[in-house]
């Protein structure tokens, strides 16, 4: 039954992707109202869905990577929709949900059946840490899709070609002012879910840090983005600067969460 929501989900998600973009590129009036319910809908149906795989896999589903990413797109969809109903930015929906429906194909891709779960995530810790993760990696999703909204408004600006997109997208100062507001938030929830992942580690096995591929790229992560916010509340770091800043620190950001598991295997990896 939950494979059925996952996949109604799916639809919700690549129609409301439409939508957006449609809104993006025509202009027409009401199209993005339309493209943002469609996105609820699919969140609330894709919420159904997650309940629904949690209890028939008797532990929070966030372990193997088709649970994992349909997590992660659904605290990007709930983060879009919270941030949207704070600023109102139409034209925001057309840069986070073609993220959020890549997450829903990323999850298409990896198997689907339920996994034993391994000892070591026999833990209550395992829905504190990684939906303190997951919820983290969506804000800075949203930065980095608003820093993505940056540039392209940057160079439409520069080379005086102000049409249809540019006059859709914010000022540069709103874009610099939502981006930050996204990285207060997801950094701190970022920097909580390291130090639950420690605590949990110790309980597990004894260290709170072992040095694993997974931790030592967590702590490259999180000094990137602190540095980044040093840089933009200290120094005043603002406009381009940051922008580059936040999508190399989302980067490297997805290559924690997905490449290491891939590449350097370590106690952290699991079921696919």
């Amino acid at each position: 039954m939950d494979e059925l929501f996952f996949q109604l989900t799916f639809f919700f998600y690549l129609a409301a992707s439409a939508g957006f973009i449609m809104h993006l590129v025509s202009m027409r009036k009401g199209v993005d109202r339309i493209a943002t319910w469609i996105l609820t809908a699919g969140f609330c149906i894709h919420t159904v869905g997650i309940i629904l795989r949690w209890v028939s896999e008797g532990h929070a589903p966030m372990v193997s990577f088709h649970d994992t990413f349909s997590f992660l797109a659904w605290a990007i969809a709930l983060a879009f929709l919270l941030f949207q109903a704070g600023h109102n930015v139409k034209a925001l929906g057309a840069f986070v949900s073609p993220v959020i429906t890549v997450m829903m194909v990323a999850g298409l891709m990896h198997p689907r059946q339920v996994m034993p779960l391994p000892p070591a995530l026999k833990s209550y810790w395992l829905p504190i840490h990684a939906s303190i993760c997951l919820i983290s990696y969506a804000l800075l999703t949203i930065a980095f899709c608003i820093a993505i909204m940056y540039l392209v408004q940057e160079h439409q600006i520069k080379n005086k070609r102000l049409g249809a997109i540019s006059r859709r997208l914010p000022s540069l100062q709103t874009l610099d002012i939502m981006s930050e507001r996204c990285l207060k938030i997801g950094f701190p929830l970022l920097t909580l879910g390291i130090i639950t992942g420690s605590v949990w580690a110790e309980s597990a096995w004894g260290s709170y840090w072992s040095w694993d591929p997974k931790e030592t790229w967590s702590l490259i992560t999180w000094l990137l983005y602190a540095a980044l916010l040093h840089q933009r509340l200290t120094v005043g770091w603002r406009g381009r600067k940051s922008a580059y800043m936040t999508i190399i620190g989302y980067i490297t950001l997805l290559f924690t969460f997905i490449g290491v598991t891939y590449l350097l295997p370590g106690s952290h990896s699991y079921a696919l």
